[in-house]
Parts: structure tokens; sequence; C-alpha cells
């Protein structure tokens, strides 16, 4: 799990989207309160911002330089899943920068 140190190499910000109450949202809170809180410890000047709203579908967004960005639908996903989806986010970063 070495590349969750390289979050704030390899990207700008990390946005996680989803609804408080809804059951497709479920597993991405669940992520998020299992996984913050080493998230932010590993990367303490990524702003790593969570955003809810009602009814929203789950999704995790990704900015890069010069503003460049990539999402990901997490409706479905298990927490390893959703693990795999970032880490590939930070693979493509790593990528936009060679």
């Amino acid at each position: 799990m070495a590349w969750r140190g390289n979050l704030s190499r390899n990207l700008k910000e990390l946005r996680i989207l989803l609804c408080q109450s809804s059951p497709s949202s479920f597993t991405t809170r669940t992520f998020v309160e299992n996984n913050y809180k080493d998230l932010k410890k590993l990367n303490p000047k990524l702003p790593i911002l969570i955003r809810e709203a009602s009814g929203i579908e789950p999704q995790l967004w990704a900015r890069y330089d010069l503003g460049v960005e990539r999402g990901v639908r997490l409706e479905g996903l298990t927490e390893q899943q959703i693990s795999k989806a970032l880490q590939d986010l930070v693979k493509v970063g790593e990528s936009l920068k060679a």
C-alpha cells in the first residue's frame, strides 16, 4: 500500500462525492470512514474533499496538473474495488508526469 503515500506527488486534489443516506453510497461512506484518516496522515497537504449531496451518485474525482481531471463511478463497488480505483487514478497521475 505504498502508493497511498504517493497521492500528493501525483494528484493536486481528491474529491469524493456521495449521498449521506442512499444505499448506493453505503460502501463509499464506509470507505471514507475507514480510510480518510490514514490517507490524510500520509498526504497532509493534499486537499481531500468529501462532498455530500442528497441523491447523488457516488464518485471519485482526481485533479492533476494543468486542471486535468479524471472521475470514476463508485456505485456497486466494494471497499477493495474503491481502493483499486483510487490506486488507478494515482497511476494516471504518474503517467501524466512522464
